[in-house]
């Protein structure tokens, strides 16, 4: 049966963006990256893959879940302030805790239309020779004016009350967040989906380098212990479908350097005083962050040849009704899933 991916995509940013104002920035106690994983492992016991059409949605959960359980690590955590959910189990049913389970629902259903929806704008672009730069960028931007949109509109989400000084703060988090993206969609449309997120697997590697030897943050030895478990599985579930190139290989690796610093910096951003209140919510920060990303994004994509063939790509969408469908979806998919999985890391440290 054909959905229609426009209604899903709308149904499902509303829905994170539901969630994302419910949600505050408090911070907890606690072994984030620890509490996490366990909870991760928890609800991956109680589903069950499909066939093999599957195997490439069950890397991009995979690999999704081990790029922010690499953010969750670096010491990122939060805690809950609406009557929703409480500090500890809010919304259990028989030792069942609901809305963590609707969180990790959420979180699979975005990631997986996401990478979808992505490849089909990509391939419609002309793959790796088409205009992937731009097409993250405009991801980028359209995921703003979403947030934007529901801070203007009445009883959406309340607007944030970050001074100047904050947002210069912010910067290197917005600028490895685009770096991050921009290197993913890039290996995408240079490579399989799989074999991309194979290599994004290894995000969590990258962060407890970075975060041992650069950060001077000790990773304890479970952690290390728990590095080989997550790789090896996104590398079994997608040994099948091996498609190996070198651009999508570097450019996958870039996107993990980038998200592995951007949990780290956006830990010493955090710790800034009065900010999580200045912020008021899980997803004022990441739309600010979006924001910010993206203006930081034009000039890198003006300055490459992709910025020399834009009339090229602006004709193409004018004639091109799966460029312009995909890319908008993909854009919403990737924001909200991008919020739901934010949510979805603190609400494990906050319950566990």
């Amino acid at each position: 049966m054909r959905l229609n991916s426009i209604t899903l995509t709308l149904a499902f940013a509303s829905t994170a963006a539901c969630l994302g104002s419910a949600y505050s920035l408090s911070p907890v106690r606690g072994n984030g990256g620890r509490q996490a994983s366990a909870a991760f492992v928890r609800a991956a016991k109680s589903s069950t893959p499909s066939k093999s059409s599957s195997s490439s949605s069950s890397t991009v959960l995979s690999a999704s879940s081990s790029s922010s359980l690499a953010v969750a690590s670096s010491g990122e955590s939060s805690s809950d302030s609406s009557g929703i959910m409480t500090r500890r189990g809010g919304g259990a049913i028989g030792g069942i805790d609901i809305p963590l389970l609707l969180y990790f629902g959420l979180w699979y259903l975005g990631n997986y239309y996401y990478n979808i929806t992505n490849k089909l704008a990509l391939k419609a672009a002309g793959g790796a020779s088409g205009f992937p730069l731009t097409i993250s960028a405009l991801q980028l931007g359209i995921g703003s004016l979403y947030g934007i949109f529901l801070w203007l509109a009445p009883d959406a989400r309340t607007k944030p009350t970050v001074t100047l000084d904050d947002i210069i703060k912010m910067l290197p988090v917005a600028l490895c967040y685009a770096g991050a993206h921009s290197a993913s969609v890039f290996s995408f449309s240079a490579g399989s989906v799989s074999f991309g997120q194979i290599v994004k697997a290894a995000e969590p590697a990258f962060a407890a380098v970075l975060s041992q030897f650069v950060y001077k943050k000790k990773i304890s030895k479970a952690k290390w212990l728990c590095l080989p478990i997550v790789i090896g599985g996104v590398i079994l579930a997608s040994v099948n479908e091996l498609d190996f190139a070198w651009s999508a290989l570097l450019s996958a690796c870039l996107a993990n350097v980038f998200a592995a610093v951007r949990g780290n910096e956006n830990k010493k951003l955090m710790e800034t005083e009065g900010l999580k209140d200045r912020l008021g919510g899980v997803g004022n920060q990441f739309c600010i962050t979006s924001i910010l990303g993206f203006l930081l994004t034009i000039p890198f994509v003006f300055f490459t040849s992709e910025g020399a063939r834009f009339g090229e790509f602006v004709k193409l969408c004018k004639t091109s009704s799966a460029l312009k469908a995909n890319m908008l979806a993909s854009a919403l998919w990737f924001y909200g899933y991008n919020e739901v999985s934010t949510m979805t890391l603190k609400k494990t440290v906050s319950s566990a």
